[in-house]
C-alpha cells in the first residue's frame, strides 16, 4: 500500500508513520503544497496513492483545499471514482462544519479525530479494505 501522510505537526506524521510502517511505503510531508505535487507525480507516474491521511487545520493551503484539489485532479486525470484515493481527514477540531465540508463538498472518503488510536485507524482501513 503507498501512503501520504500530510500534517504540518511533526509529533502526528511521525506517530502515523510508526503506526503504519508495515502496512506500506509511507512518504511524510509537512504543508499542503508538497502533498499536492508528491499526489500529481505519483498520478503522473502510475503510482497512484492507495491512501491519504490528511490533516484539515495546517497553514498556508489546508487541508479542506488540498483535499479539493487532489479530488480535481482525479478527476481531470480520469480516474474512476472506485480507484480513488482513500482520503481520511485527521482532525483535533470539534467543529462539526470542518467535517460536514470535507464530506460534501471536497469529497474525503472518511475523518479520524485526534489523538489517533491504533485501533480506531485500523478499524478504518479494514472498513476501505486498505488491511
Amino acid at each position: 500500500m503507498k501512503i501520504l501522510i500530510v500534517d504540518d505537526v511533526f509529533e502526528n506524521r511521525k506517530l502515523l508513520q510508526d503506526l503504519l510502517v508495515d502496512k506500506g511505503q509511507c512518504e511524510l510531508v509537512s504543508n499542503g503544497q508538497d502533498a499536492l505535487d508528491l499526489f500529481e507525480a505519483a498520478i503522473e507516474d502510475g503510482t497512484c496513492y492507495d491512501l491519504v491521511l490528511l490533516d484539515i487545520m495546517m497553514p498556508g493551503l489546508d487541508g479542506q483545499d488540498v483535499l479539493k484539489i487532489m479530488r480535481s485532479t482525479e478527476s481531470e486525470q480520469g480516474i474512476d471514482a472506485k480507484d480513488e484515493a482513500v482520503i481520511i481527514m485527521v482532525t483535533a477540531v470539534n467543529a462539526p462544519r470542518h467535517v460536514l465540508d470535507a464530506f460534501f463538498q471536497g469529497g474525503c472518503t472518511d475523518y479520524i479525530a485526534k489523538p489517533i488510536s491504533r485501533d480506531a485507524l485500523f478499524d478504518k482501513l479494514q472498513e476501505y479494505k486498505l488491511l
